[in-house]
């Protein structure tokens, strides 16, 4: 059977405002279409921020239009002068402006349920290019637009991302899925415990002997996702394609692979093992402050394992609340392998748990020294008794460790669980 070969769209994301370019806010707009457009099997080779200036943003659409099947546009289509998004495209379209009625009641509907006045550069949001596609937008009051035109499709949409998300997934990727020749099915193969570097010479041969199904990387803080995408006739033969891979993956990764559930994150794969072994658990933090029991707590039905957490930030919280000695503190300072072992002991003794973590280190950007920088941490972790202590070594700012020692110390929480419960198979013992 000779392979078929799919040509893939091209996509362009053109992101419009001013505030954009001034760094008053982040484009998360752009982060999102993309990993929505490459789910869907589109390419997307250029990205663009333009500010609100006609003369720009229309030689940045035509050029766009030169090279690109899809342009998607994010932002500009307000009741303000400086909106001009919608006006610009229909001028690149050639396309005049009209009136939508039903656009317009919407808009009074909405100012109405609100109890808000309704001022006349408003109705300028119901004003639509010709022979267009109106998306409604219940979050706001800009409606997205969809023109096409000699194989080229311009998608229009809000810019605040309450209102650009919803309306995506609800009418702009059901357009875009249709205009596919084929279906794309993709699965997600996540991975903690292995470095981004690592991770990509363990799959390198993968990647230079694609063809049909791909493989992208995905470098997350403490994780890295393997996206596998295939395209068929159907999603029957999609999947079909994708699953010899993900089994080759699994192979290669063992238990590094946390979950091939695009909506399981790690700290739910942590409290589902937790769940599934009938383990409880606490946390007791100090360089991070309440982050690591926030993440775990960010999963439904988390007080069915989770007991309690800890913050205990100066050494006096250290020996007040676990009772650490203060001697064992002037010793080996508290960030050491000893206090986060004593920690993730004492800690779980006070809770009664199965299962504690630990987290002690210097985030910076003050407070580091020669023998002990910032960026150093212990994490422990404790089950049952067995204490495994493990340090590391991070960079960048001081929020950004923080989000580091997190998705370390929740990797280092599923590991040793899991090598409990190896040990204890292996040893004979009951569980």
């Amino acid at each position: 059977m000779i392979a078929k070969k799919w040509s893939a769209m091209t996509v362009e994301i053109i992101s419009v405002g001013t505030e954009i370019l001034l760094g008053n806010i982040v484009n998360t707009n752009a982060a999102y279409l993309s990993e929505k457009c490459a789910g869907l099997g589109l390419s997307c080779y250029y990205q663009d921020v333009v500010g609100d200036n006609e003369e720009r943003l229309f030689e940045t659409i035509k050029l766009a239009l030169s090279r690109a099947d899809i342009l998607l546009l994010s932002g500009g289509l307000g009741p303000t002068q400086d909106d001009l998004t919608k006006e610009v495209a229909a001028k690149a379209f050639g396309k005049e402006l009209y009136l939508h009625e039903e656009t317009k009641e919407a808009i009074r509907k909405f100012f109405e349920e609100r109890g808000l006045e309704i001022t006349d550069n408003n109705w300028k949001q119901a004003m639509v290019p010709e022979g267009c596609i109106v998306m409604e937008n219940p979050n706001g009051t800009a409606p997205g637009i969809i023109m096409a035109q000699d194989n080229k499709h311009v998608v229009l949409m809000p810019g605040p991302p309450n209102e650009m998300v919803p309306m995506f997934e609800t009418s702009v990727m059901p357009y875009l899925s249709r205009l596919q020749s084929c279906v794309i099915y993709s699965q997600t193969v996540k991975i903690c415990g292995v470095g981004e570097s690592k991770a990509e010479s363990m799959v390198s041969d993968l990647i230079a002997a694609q063809t049909n199904p791909t493989i992208a990387t995905y470098a997350k803080t403490g994780e890295v996702h393997l996206r596998v995408t295939a395209r068929a006739e159907d999603e029957k033969e999609a999947r079909k394609l994708v699953k010899p891979m993900i089994k080759d993956l699994k192979g290669r990764f063992g238990n590094h692979v946390y979950t091939t559930d695009d909506e399981v994150t790690l700290e739910k794969a942590v409290v589902d093992l937790l769940a599934a072994n009938k383990l409880t658990a606490c946390t007791v933090e100090s360089c991070t402050g309440g982050m690591l029991s926030a993440r775990l707590i960010n999963v439904p039905g988390v007080s069915e394992v989770f007991k309690t957490g800890y913050v205990t930030y100066s050494n006096k919280s250290k020996r007040r609340l676990l009772g650490i000695k203060k001697n064992i503190l002037l010793k080996h300072g508290a960030v050491s392998e000893q206090i986060a072992r004593e920690m993730a002991k004492t800690a779980a003794m006070l809770a009664k748990t199965d299962v504690c973590v630990s987290t002690t280190g210097i985030a910076g950007p003050d407070g580091g020294t020669p023998e002990k920088p910032v960026g150093l941490v212990y994490i422990g972790c404790n089950v049952r008794g067995k204490i495994t202590v493990k340090e590391c070594h991070f960079s960048g700012s001081r929020s950004k460790i923080r989000e580091s020692t997190v998705s370390a110390a929740l990797s280092l929480m599923r590991q040793c669980i899991l090598e409990y419960y190896s040990e204890v198979t292996f040893g004979g013992k009951e569980k």
